[in-house]
């Protein structure tokens, strides 16, 4: 099969089933992103050679544990605590220049910092006031495509300065901007005609997180290929590599959107 009709066909299962779950009720959301964690931690734990049977237990237990219990709020705030330190750790990580062995130590806070505590997260951020609001994840992986695709399209037309090219030599300095420009155009267009509020302040916040949070999630998934030595996370999307590929953007800006609730729950 053409390679491209394999892609697009991939792609287009993915977006379904994706949307069907998140639409359908809260229940299919948790579930599907419960899978997904699963094959995330499958994946990951095969880049940085660890044995996946304990992490994909304590990451299954984790998981439901933060569904079927109601923590409380306090308790949802350490984890966004633990996973903004990890985040800043990753950071130092992505930026050194220094390609050193991940340690053991690393490798379980990762596993816990950078893809569990990141994924029940992502299941906190659709409840809004009234309960489960299937258009809040939707808004911002709307947002995520948009602005990997317009960073591609801005990038190749026009990309002549280099983002980081020890990292990922085709992103470019342009594309990033053309990413970030119409990702927040798209998200006063999500806030006006997609959640129907009036508040575009939030939304456009929400944009400006997810075009550099999202670009630096991607970078630190391709500098954990890099040091595996690998061109994708995984096989289970033709096309397209892993689960973890595709969700690596949402796994590492969703700790700071959820950081972005917060602030705006306590300034109001």
């Amino acid at each position: 099969m053409n390679e491209t009709l394999t892609r697009a066909l991939s792609g287009a299962v993915y977006i379904l089933l994706l949307l069907t779950c998140l639409l359908y009720s809260n229940i299919t959301f948790i579930l599907l992103f419960g899978l997904f964690l699963a094959l995330a931690v499958l994946e990951f734990c095969k880049l940085i050679q660890l044995k996946f049977r304990l992490p994909l237990l304590l990451a299954v237990l984790s998981y439901g544990a933060f569904y079927f219990w109601d923590v409380e709020l306090i308790y949802q705030q350490v984890l966004l605590l633990l996973c903004l330190s990890v985040s800043i750790r990753l950071l130092f990580f992505l930026f050194s220049k220094k390609d050193k062995k991940i340690t053991k130590f690393e490798k379980w806070l990762y596993i816990f910092g950078y893809l569990i505590f990141p994924f029940i997260i992502i299941t906190k951020i659709p409840i809004g006031i009234n309960g489960y609001n299937p258009k809040i994840i939707l808004g911002v992986f709307i947002l995520i495509w948009i602005n990997d695709t317009f960073a591609y399209l801005v990038g190749k037309s026009i990309g002549k300065h280099k983002l980081f090219e020890r990292i990922s030599p085709k992103k470019t300095i342009e594309g990033f901007l053309g990413g970030f420009v119409f990702s927040v155009l798209t998200s006063i267009l999500i806030a006006t005609y997609f959640i129907g509020t009036s508040n575009l302040g939030i939304w456009v916040g929400i944009g400006i997180l997810v075009s550099i949070f999202a670009t630096l999630g991607d970078l630190i998934q391709s500098k954990f290929k890099r040091l595996a030595n690998v061109k994708d996370s995984g096989k289970i999307m033709p096309g397209h590599g892993g689960i973890l590929d595709r969700l690596d953007s949402i796994i590492f800006v969703s700790p700071f959107i959820f950081l972005f609730y917060q602030i705006l729950k306590y300034v109001s």
